[in-house]
């Protein structure tokens, strides 16, 4: 479980704080009141993502608390009853994650919201692009200290040769003036393969040109910040443009996914269908689609009730996504059908692999509320791929239900086979 220490002498602010860090975020909070405290747990258990730490404590006035946790390696976020330009230069030059005043509740919300981005930062990979060492090791520090993982270019073309070896990268920053490519051309050419909703990129320049903010905006990107930036610039550029991006996902997420099973839906499975086909063909690889459909579903729910049912698309879903998703698109084409569409995979592997899936199905009773109800599923494979998709589907279905016609819980792959049934 992830561990947060809160070190915190008003025993009211930090139970309110306790109190919300694991009900709304599911994290275990430690809290300690003195310096003293905090320093025994940290020297026993170093395992803290992160630590909120007041600044003034009975027996550290001036700091000390968040020059333990520092010391400690452990991101910090520092509250103060007060606040003046000296110290916020002071908490920015320790490389804290942030500061917070204690002056209205909703600065806890703030709190909540900085934790569940130090939770998923570690997952997120951040090129920053410039040929100065120099910045590069400031930004670097800068992206470290909130958890960020940290790749570097010198130049335009290093760092196209590591978007396309590190597919995690989900915001790049791009200096304005390189000696091998201007950023403007960096950030077209990055357009050409990265959308603006799956990959943020910020302007950079330390050149005092008013026109170059609308220059990179309009090459495609995000956002701009003029050099030298503010530390606390920085991080809420950067955090509002990742929160963007997992916005505009949770979006392509809930018209793309079956709300219920999690696998794709009809409609993308049809739109990535066609641009799976399309890839496979220039390649030359083989492509398969089959469709399958659960034996006698109208039983299950007329018997253990549609709770039951829901349950027994879940799991057939799960056993479809687990075999088959990394080879290609598994959906919920309506109703208890599924289709899965697969590319490099041979007619006499195809047939293998859902001969295996058909097995495994029956051999896999779905666990409904202490009783085991038995599914099986009924399967066509059309491995025509010179057809278009909506002819491979309308042979699937061909096959399918030839599949059902001759007993269900089979696997029909073409008109001269011989259908491949459970015992």
């Amino acid at each position: 479980m992830t561990r947060v220490l809160i070190i915190e002498d008003s025993r009211s602010f930090s139970s309110l704080l306790a109190g919300r860090v694991r009900a709304e975020l599911g994290f275990e909070a430690v809290t300690a009141a003195t310096l003293a405290e905090a320093r025994a747990l940290l020297s026993s258990d170093a395992g803290f993502m992160a630590a909120l730490v007041d600044i003034n404590l009975p027996d550290a006035p001036d700091g000390q608390s968040v020059d333990l946790t520092l010391a400690a390696g452990v991101p910090t976020i520092v509250f103060t009853g007060q606040l003046s330009d000296a110290l916020r230069e002071d908490f920015w030059s320790r490389r804290i994650v942030d500061y917070v005043l204690k002056d209205c509740p909703e600065n806890v919300d703030y709190v909540l919201g900085l934790l569940s981005r130090l939770e998923r930062n570690p997952d997120v990979a951040v090129l920053v692009v410039d040929d100065s060492r120099s910045f590069r090791f400031v930004a670097g520090r800068l992206l470290a200290a909130h958890r960020y993982r940290v790749l570097e270019a010198a130049g335009g073309r290093e760092a196209l040769r590591l978007l396309e070896r590190h597919p995690e990268v989900r915001l790049v920053t791009v200096d304005s003036n390189m000696p091998d490519m201007e950023g403007c051309d960096l950030v077209r050419a990055i357009r050409r393969h990265y959308p603006k909703d799956a990959l943020a990129v910020i302007g950079l320049s330390g050149v005092g040109d008013t026109r170059l903010p609308a220059k990179f905006i309009k090459s495609g990107a995000n956002d701009f910040l003029t050099k030298p930036f503010q530390a606390e610039e920085f991080y809420t550029r950067l955090t509002q443009n990742l929160e963007m991006l997992e916005r505009m996902a949770r979006i392509r997420e809930m018209a793309e996914r079956d709300h219920l099973t999690r696998v794709y839906n009809r409609r993308y499975f049809f739109s990535a269908g066609e641009r799976l086909l399309a890839r496979a063909r220039r390649a030359g690889e083989p492509v398969v689609l089959a469709m399958l459909d659960i034996d006698h579903f109208k039983a299950v729910n007329d018997t253990h009730g549609h709770e039951a049912g829901d349950a027994a698309l879940g799991h057939i879903a799960g056993i479809l996504a687990a075999c088959f998703a990394e080879a290609g698109i598994v959906a919920r084409l309506g109703g208890e059908e599924f289709g899965v569409l697969a590319a490099g995979m041979t007619p006499a592997a195809a047939r293998a692999a859902f001969g295996e899936l058909r097995a495994l199905i029956a051999a896999s009773p779905v666990r409904w509320r202490g009783a085991e109800v038995a599914c099986t599923v009924s399967i066509g494979v059309c491995c025509e791929a010179a057809l278009t998709l909506d002819e491979m589907l309308r042979e699937a279905d061909r096959l399918l239900y030839r599949a059902k016609a001759e007993g269900r819980n089979r696997v029909c792959a073409a008109e001269t086979e011989t259908a491949a049934a459970g015992a």
